[in-house]
């Protein structure tokens, strides 16, 4: 048994991440990358360890990406670099030829690896507009839904009780955005018991979502807004759009409200000062030793190490990939049948 595992098994229970130790075991037979020089960007914590085993026992040469926009824990980093991992800072050269990238925001989208991309978020699609080399976008299929809507949902939760802030019955929480961030957000508030108000556009919000909320605010209806925010206790972002709050910075500072950024990007704006915003306006869950539980990060990982052995073994594709449905299908049924999480799945899919 390699240290990382020790490291992991020591922290985790098996059925925390049953698709990458099934993943570990299927690689370490087929060593479908074998040779391959890949830089993984996910960020760098705790639980993220339980990722790289599979790229190792897959035959990988892995080098672990640190980006500069994303928080990691040095502690972790460090003990990659005492187990032979090196790593590497997206503002540093290489001179090292990735064959594939691991990424995450697009954070190493500057470098041109020989096979292609693996993109871990949809806001870093952008970023590899006119590439030469395929993308493999792992947030275009089902399986993000559980990291961003039940794993990021419960760990701004956490995080706020973290801080201080863990009563939530009768408080009125006003959530910026309705996608897979935001959804789950709203689905962990009602159930704390929080009155809550979403911000969005109100044809994008699913019956489920609405039937828990305490009003849909259309974002194009300022004054709407506006009243909505002036009672607010807390105020979350998770639009995934930059600026998005851009003119309600004197509201925002006249209600009082405890804000936080769940997105990756600054949603708040320029003019609503860093200090103001819990977090200084990082994603908030980046405060926590563990952002996002295993259980609802694995099967992602798990999907984004997927995306590598899909692009190794099919030369020639071009442009933005979206997850096959097998793939997707397998590692859902591993994780139903195996996981902890189970029930809670069947909330979102």
């Amino acid at each position: 048994m390699t240290n990382l595992e020790q490291f992991i098994q020591s922290h985790y229970r098996p059925e925390e991440y049953p698709a990458l130790a099934d993943q570990a075991a299927r690689w370490e037979r087929e060593k479908p990358l074998a040779g391959l020089c890949v830089l993984d960007a996910t960020p760098v914590f705790r639980n993220t360890v339980s990722k790289y085993i599979p790229l190792l026992k897959a035959g990988a040469k892995l080098t672990v990406g640190l980006a500069g926009g994303f928080p990691h824990d040095p502690a972790v980093a460090e003990f990659l670099l005492r187990n032979g991992i090196p790593t590497l800072r997206s503002e540093e050269t290489s001179q090292e030829r990735f064959d594939l990238i691991l990424d995450c925001a697009a954070a190493f989208a500057s470098l041109e690896p020989r096979i292609g991309y693996v993109e871990l978020t949809r806001s870093g699609v952008p970023g590899y507009e006119g590439k030469r080399k395929p993308v493999f976008v792992a947030d275009s299929g089902t399986i993000k839904r559980i990291e961003t809507c039940l794993g990021t949902g419960e760990s701004y939760f956490r995080a706020m009780a973290s801080l201080g802030y863990g009563t939530w019955k009768g408080h009125t929480l006003v959530v910026f955005g309705s996608g897979k961030v935001g959804t789950g957000i709203v689905l962990y508030a009602s159930r704390m018991g929080a009155r809550v108000r979403v911000v969005t556009d109100p044809a994008t919000v699913s019956p489920r979502i609405a039937a828990v909320t305490e009003r849909v605010i259309d974002y194009r209806n300022r004054d709407a807004v506006i009243a909505a925010l002036e009672d607010a206790y807390a105020v979350v972002t998770a639009t995934g759009v930059p600026g998005a709050l851009a003119g309600l910075g004197d509201v925002l500072e006249r209600s009082g409200a405890l804000l936080a950024n769940m997105g990756v990007e600054d949603e708040f704006g320029t003019e609503v000062p860093e200090a103001r915003v819990l977090g200084r306006k990082r994603p908030l869950n980046f405060l926590l030793e563990e952002p996002t539980h295993l259980k609802y990060i694995e099967a992602t990982m798990a999907l984004h190490n997927e995306g590598a052995v899909w692009l190794a073994g099919h030369p020639g594709t071009g442009g933005f990939c979206t997850p096959p449905p097998e793939i997707e299908e397998r590692l859902l049924d591993l994780t139903r049948r195996f996981g902890t999480i189970g029930d809670e799945i069947g909330l979102i899919l």
